[in-house]
């Protein structure tokens, strides 16, 4: 039977294989696609469901909100927990391979955002509140769903990988500065200042060089506040370290990944160039 891949901007395995009913199709092509006018729309209101979902969350943790409004809070959680629900289970009708989208990362995390609100159900009111807020908290994972529309985040996290083994050089450095004049500080300052020992020392001087400033320590001793001010000093030039390093890498990771997302109508395939009139894998002509 013919194979078939659904033009997306990001192509996924479990969504490729045999043909499906038509329905199915018309299905898969506005839940899983966002091509066409329908499936951007259902991307847009997920995507706010998702947001206004953890919002509604955050606002149940309010204990003066909570006691006020908990029964609209209530309904609108369970609004929102039916509402994903029918989207997963319009994603396991769709898919073409439901067994395969169930064990994905986006399947598990779509299955995560609605099971603890059936699993508090499940506990009677004599249950210790820590389960039933730790079901609470998993719902906060709703917040994941928006990474499956967040092509642009493929392109950071390559730009980190590809920087990482600088910012983990420059880590080590400032780990050494901190014990170093952790170690200074310790031995320079009282006991009664708050510098009791080593490790308690090199806090003081991370809080200090990440220019944090608690104010819960501090030098007394001229010697003391001398060191103190070479830190804060360096610790204006150190942060801005890392951040040069990962954007210098972003630019060279855009630079590279200036491809096209609007996929191959033939074979629905991604990533041609911008200037690319014919698909790179089956030769089909690219709408512009």
């Amino acid at each position: 039977m013919r194979t078939r891949k659904t033009p997306r901007t990001k192509y996924h395995s479990y969504n490729d294989g045999e043909t499906l009913a038509p329905w199915r199709e018309s299905l898969n092509t506005v839940v899983f696609g966002s091509e066409t006018p329908m499936g951007k729309a259902f991307d847009v209101v997920l995507s706010i469901s998702i947001v206004l979902s953890v919002i509604v969350i955050m606002l149940e943790s309010v204990e003066a909100f909570q006691t006020r409004h908990a029964q609209a809070l209530n309904i609108i959680e369970w609004f929102f927990t039916l509402l994903f629900t029918l989207e997963y289970g319009l994603r396991l009708i769709s898919v073409r391979r439901p067994w395969q989208y169930f064990k994905s990362f986006f399947g598990l995390v779509d299955l995560v955002s609605v099971l603890p609100s059936y699993l508090i159900l499940l506990f009677p009111g004599a249950q210790p509140m820590l389960a039933i807020r730790i079901l609470r908290l998993l719902r906060v994972f709703r917040i994941l769903k928006l990474s499956a529309y967040m092509d642009e985040a493929e392109i950071m996290m390559m730009a980190l990988n590809k920087s990482l083994r600088k910012i983990m050089v420059f880590l080590y450095a400032v780990l050494m500065l901190v014990v170093v004049f952790g170690s200074l500080v310790y031995v320079v300052e009282s006991r009664e200042a708050g510098f009791t020992s080593i490790p308690r020392s090199v806090y003081w001087a991370i809080v200090t060089l990440t220019t944090v400033g608690y104010g819960d320590i501090s030098p007394q001793t001229p010697l003391g506040q001398l060191l103190a001010s070479t830190i804060m000093i360096m610790g204006y030039g150190i942060i801005a370290v890392p951040t040069g390093i990962y954007s210098a890498e972003l630019i060279r990771t855009h630079s590279k990944e200036k491809v096209r997302n609007d996929a191959c109508p033939g074979c629905g395939r991604t990533g041609h160039d911008f200037d690319a009139g014919f698909c790179k894998y089956c030769g089909h002509e690219l709408e512009h």
